[in-house]
């Protein structure tokens, strides 16, 4: 008995093999082509993630060395908010619009508009209006594209396509369903009035269900195409975080995941639906029932230190195979400068931000450079930003009331007993490695034998499959010192705003 994992990512598709043990068997992935037809677009092709998915499937059977026919249920993950756009044959009308997507500010400002205000959306669906979700780009449809959005029958998610691939069935499930828009995250139902309010027909969503539930069955011609067997059941799944908590044994309130990859998320477990009235961070379904979560998302934690690599050292870049080599030694130069960095900050705002500060405005830059700071107060001093940029994050948390017990530290930020003991000292709380770093096709691939009975529940599974490693505990000092340091970080972005609103 083995399950399957399969992960829609942005770069690539993702295939995990699970055993009915919980080990993982093999993996594999495929490559994506990523489409820009105008500054701030991104879109893909939903025919490229089908061929992704039968390419990574195959490949991870083969590494796993079993049949395709042990394979007894799959479960699906992918990038959120994307918009597949189906008529009513079921035929791709467009590209995809991707989350990264930044088309859609005007339809941001009329949904929140037509809602009543951003507090009175946030109060309808738990979450602002922001560019990647998915009903502005249904809207944009509308507004732009006309004679598409009157053939416009189905709109799906990037899994939720490759489900219909999988199955002829049209359905997404609550964690997905969350980053639309149009979900009463609270109810865990579609948000029926606002759709109408809206101007859309409610037919053009999909059932939502609850993630580990079974959503159809494999048809003959995808089974042959995967090397699968026809007919077994195809699991709700969940959104990447959602799926990626499940991944990561962030399941029950208390347990917190700190993942750096180019962006930084700070995900957390919540027993209700609980909101932040200014919408600094998102609540969702969980991928569990009658759990939710909420996550904040900075859009350049891995991609600032990675800029400062490329910057510093671009002639080693050039030369290096793997530039990735570089930091480690990064990382060991940083701590020859003192903690704090002799109050230089570093403001990670590469890119703009979304989290807290949802502002694409916001600049980068380095503040209270002097002639006395060198490399090592550079490089630490973007460690220490990046890391008070998930910080904030936590802060919210706590002002929430959300517990933040343990953290459990996935990606860049983890890899380095430095960087795990300056999470910790920051976020005052223990912070953990796992046995486990596949995320989010893991976490889909627990929901599929879940939902199949190979485990009474998603927590049960969890524990049985993902156990904690090494362990940092914060010290008092530190904790103390990083307080006042954060202090003087907060108040850089508010001093500074009006400043990047002038810059463009």
């Amino acid at each position: 008995m083995a399950f399957l994992g399969i992960d829609i990512g942005t770069s690539g598709t993702k295939v995990l093999v699970l055993s009915g043990n919980g080990k993982v068997l093999g993996t594999a992935e495929s490559p994506h082509e990523l489409l820009t037809p105008k500054p701030g677009w991104t879109e893909q092709d939903p025919e490229g993630w089908w061929t992704a998915t039968q390419k990574a499937t195959k490949a991870a059977i083969k590494k796993a060395k079993i049949k395709g026919t042990e394979i007894q249920a799959i479960g699906l993950s992918g990038q959120m908010h994307g918009s597949v756009f189906l008529d009513d044959a079921g035929k791709v009308l467009r590209p995809a619009l991707l989350w990264n997507d930044q088309r859609t500010a005007a339809q941001c400002v009329e949904i929140e508009k037509i809602a009543g205000g951003r507090a009175k959306l946030i109060e309808m669906v738990s979450n602002p209006a922001l560019t990647g979700f998915t009903a502005p780009k249904i809207l944009w449809l509308r507004d732009n594209e006309p004679k598409k959005f009157e053939k416009c029958a189905q709109v799906l998610l990037p899994k939720d396509y490759i489900r219909y691939r999988l199955t002829e069935e049209y359905c997404t499930e609550v964690s997905d369903a969350s980053g639309t828009l149009l979900l009463d995250v609270k109810k865990r139902v579609w948000h029926s009035e606002l759709v109408g309010k809206l101007g859309l027909d409610g037919d053009i969503l999909p059932p939502v269900v609850e993630s580990q539930a079974i959503t159809g069955e494999l048809i003959e011609g995808a089974a042959r195409l995967l090397g699968l067997k026809m007919g077994i059941p195809v699991v709700g799944g969940g959104g990447d975080q959602a799926a990626g908590a499940v991944g990561t044994g962030v399941v029950e309130p208390g347990l917190v995941s700190s993942s750096m990859g180019t962006s930084g998320v700070i995900f957390a477990t919540s027993g209700g639906a609980q909101t932040d009235p200014l919408g600094r961070v998102h609540t969702m379904c969980h991928a569990i029932p009658e759990t939710w979560c909420v996550f904040g998302c900075m859009l350049s934690a891995g991609g600032s230190l990675q800029w400062l690599r490329n910057t510093l050292f671009a002639k080693k870049v050039a030369k290096l195979a793997d530039a990735g080599e570089l930091y480690p030694k990064m990382i060991e130069e940083a701590q020859e400068a003192p903690a704090g960095s002799e109050n230089l900050f570093w403001m990670p705002y590469l890119t703009g931000e979304r989290c807290p500060y949802a502002d694409p405005n916001a600049k980068a830059g380095f503040v209270g450079l002097t002639a006395r700071h060198n490399r090592a107060h550079l490089i630490r001093s973007t460690i220490e930003g990046i890391t008070f940029g998930m910080r904030e994050q936590i802060m919210i948390f706590r002002e929430m009331g959300i517990a933040v017990e343990q953290v459990r530290a996935q990606g860049g930020g983890a890899r380095s007993e430095f960087w795990r003991q300056l999470q910790s000292d920051m976020y005052n709380a223990p912070v953990v490695t796992i046995n486990v770093s596949e995320g989010a096709a893991l976490g889909v691939a627990i929901l599929a034998a879940v939902g199949v009975g190979a485990y009474s529940s998603v927590p049960e599974a969890c524990k049985a499959i993902i156990k904690p490693k090494e362990k940092h505990a914060p010290s008092k000092k530190a904790v103390a010192f990083y307080d006042e340091q954060y202090a003087k970080y907060a108040r850089l972005y508010p001093a500074l705003k009006d400043v990047f609103a002038e810059l463009g």
